[in-house]
């Protein structure tokens, strides 16, 4: 991927970056176990982000 990014697509990258992070802990514990991934994660090869 080219260094230089429009910024559109910076600010887009960065919002996924920080959405695809996982659960903390303590809602696993506080919940039970029933909450164990948020639905915004995605994986860098199955899904892809619009260009």
């Amino acid at each position: 991927m080219a260094r230089n990014k429009p910024l559109a697509k910076k600010l887009r990258m960065g919002r996924a970056l920080k959405s695809n992070s996982s659960v903390p802990t303590w809602a696993v514990v506080r919940t039970g176990g029933k909450v164990r991934r948020t639905p915004a994660q995605r994986n860098w090869r199955q899904t892809k982000l619009k260009p």
